[in-house]
């Protein structure tokens, strides 16, 4: 079947392992369902995957389909958009702290492809108020940026909450849901035209990065790391929580443990989320009318001119593939 897939890690040109092409179609094991792609989106893990960044000890099985969302259709014609966190069989609860969670690309054969294996159960029916594109887009950097907003952060509504960043997907999502949440959303960007953009998606205020607040805040979500990690920790607020969801710049920080003491300052991290995170996050963005940002649709034969546009920074929005 066709498929955009890694055939090794490369660290230091990971576009180098990128290929596009025919890969054998996964078998379906016993309690698992094959949806046929339609749509599918470009995460940062997928970067992550070529340059063999992985969490687990066991690393990444090379060659690889890539991609960790979709929506598609199973076999007998249902629509489902995918919930990408898999794990053990026996576990109970929270998937995302299932020490044996992984998701598509990792352990498992990707979406970037005809068609995508997944658990019966990671195969949730697509509301009849979400379109395949926007569900596309939802499993990772939106799922991501709900648990961040709703569970980690501790915010209320009315409250205020700086947003690192205000044109990758992450951001995008963590202002769309922030503005329909109630939340008074600040935003930092590089560039004037993110900051328009932000305001745009419904930030309340943006400010260029590294810049002085007009005052501290109650929480901030940071997924971009060093560049932004000391102006993060002095926008904060007396009890204030910084939500760290990714490292765009890396992950090797400095911390100066005095705010963080004197302050009683929590810094707490989060990944994708729960089913019922993705469950209740589809709720709310069909009941709110948010339609998620959406940068660029290309083919899937296409793919590597979205992947270059992701790893020179050149994205706005959540970047698609379509069968």
């Amino acid at each position: 079947m066709f498929a955009v897939y890694a055939t090794h890690a490369a660290p230091d040109d990971p576009l180098s392992a990128l290929k596009i092409g025919e890969r054998p179609e996964p078998d379906v094991p016993e309690g698992w369902v094959r949806a046929k792609v339609s749509h599918a989106s470009l995460n940062r893990h997928d970067l992550f995957t070529l340059r063999g960044i992985s969490g687990h000890p066991a690393g990444i099985a090379f060659p690889i389909i890539l991609g960790n969302d979709a929506a598609g259709t199973l076999e007998d014609g249902t629509p489902v958009v995918i919930y990408p966190v898999m794990g053990g069989d026996d576990w109970r609860g929270d998937e995302t702290l299932d020490p044996e969670w992984h998701i598509p690309s990792e352990f498992i054969q990707g979406t970037f492809a005809d068609s995508a294996v997944v658990p019966r159960r990671n195969a949730i029916p697509l509301p009849k108020d979400l379109s395949p594109l926007h569900a596309s887009v939802l499993g990772t950097a939106w799922l991501t940026a709900y648990r961040a907003l709703f569970t980690k952060s501790g915010l209320r509504a009315g409250q205020t909450v700086l947003i690192q960043g205000a044109t990758g997907g992450m951001a995008t999502a963590l202002i769309q849901l922030g503005r329909a949440a109630g939340f008074e959303v600040w935003a930092t960007s590089r560039t004037e035209d993110g900051r328009a953009q932000a305001e745009a998606l419904g930030a309340h205020r943006s400010f260029p990065s590294h810049e002085p607040l007009p005052r501290k805040v109650p929480a901030v979500i940071d997924n971009i790391g060093p560049a932004s990690w000391a102006h993060s920790i002095s926008s904060l607020a007396g009890g204030g929580t910084l939500v760290t969801t990714g490292g765009t710049t890396g992950f090797e920080v400095p911390l100066n443990l005095l705010p963080v003491i004197a302050d009683q300052l929590t810094i707490t991290g989060s990944i994708m989320g729960t089913l019922k995170d993705m469950e209740n996050m589809m709720r709310l963005i069909a009941q709110a009318g948010i339609e998620p940002e959406i940068g660029v649709v290309l083919p899937m034969e296409r793919a590597e001119e979205g992947f270059h546009a992701m790893w020179e920074g050149r994205t706005r929005g959540k970047i698609v593939f379509t069968r």
